[in-house]
């Protein structure tokens, strides 16, 4: 009975709390931002928050920053199965949600996400430098919004060139459904404005992957979407992007996708 009662007063420590797993720690439920912003609203302080997942010995780590999916409606951070004990720091991070908040409050919170990153990653064993930006369909639409749209992250004096890398896993390029949603657009009316990465394609920004599943497998357009958005960042003589589709996996594509995430780190630190 006295195990057990000090395993549960483990997991009930504060918001800090620190696992050692092999090599690595992580601290859960960091602010990214202010205390003064977090002070003007309370669903903001309750939920973002983000983890930082890395490894005590090694400096000079690339991270990756991981947005969870969800329809920007649901979901919760975390450390996908696939990046743990890999040579990587990940930092999962949470976001308000639809309906406690709207458009564009989704994609402001993920720059403010990963402008605390770049500003804070060396305390963690990282380099600012060797920051990649990734997430899962609606992670993978804001991880695309903050380096296309480059005033975002201008906001905090971080240049979105800068980042080393993106990676959307079954992203939307055009103006995200449940952002339609909130103009009484259906989900089949597809959009595209300043809501869009497609909106902002250009010449200089970060290296790309895109990942999606079949393209008969996955939601309605999500390949298409994709190729035509590989299609426009060549035509505008973007240097480094990549297209894969995944045979055989609808729109839940995360696991297989992992590692083409990590060949794709590996090659931009080459």
């Amino acid at each position: 009975m006295a195990k057990t009662k000090l395993v549960l007063i483990g997991f009930l420590l504060s918001s800090y709390f620190v696992l050692a797993q092999k090599g690595y720690q992580l601290i859960e439920d960091l602010h990214y931002y202010s205390m003064s912003t977090q002070a003007t609203d309370a669903y903001l302080k309750e939920r973002c928050k983000l983890d930082v997942y890395f490894p005590k010995d090694t400096t000079n780590v690339p991270t990756i920053v991981w947005f969870h999916g969800g329809g920007l409606e649901f979901g919760s951070k975390h450390i996908p199965e696939g990046l743990l004990k890999k040579g990587v720091i990940v930092v999962a991070v949470n976001y308000r949600l639809h309906p406690k908040v709207k458009n564009p409050v989704y994609i402001e919170d993920a720059a403010a996400a990963v402008a605390w990153v770049v500003k804070n990653i060396k305390r963690y064993n990282g380099d600012a430098s060797k920051v990649f930006v990734s997430g899962h369909s609606a992670g993978g639409y804001l991880a695309s919004m903050i380096a296309l749209d480059k005033h975002y992250l201008a906001k905090y004096q971080v240049d979105a060139d800068s980042l080393a890398g993106i990676i959307p896993f079954s992203g939307h390029t055009i103006t995200h459904f449940t952002i339609r949603k909130e103009r009484g657009i259906e989900g089949t009316q597809p959009i595209v404005d300043a809501f869009a990465p497609l909106y902002h394609v250009r010449k200089n920004a970060p290296p790309f992957l895109l990942i999606t599943g079949n393209r008969e497998l996955e939601l309605l357009g999500r390949y298409e979407e994709n190729a035509y958005f590989y299609r426009m960042m060549k035509i505008v003589e973007h240097p480094d992007i990549e297209l894969m589709e995944l045979d055989g996996y609808a729109h839940d594509m995360v696991y297989p996708a992992i590692p083409l995430l990590l060949n794709f780190v590996k090659k931009q630190r080459n």
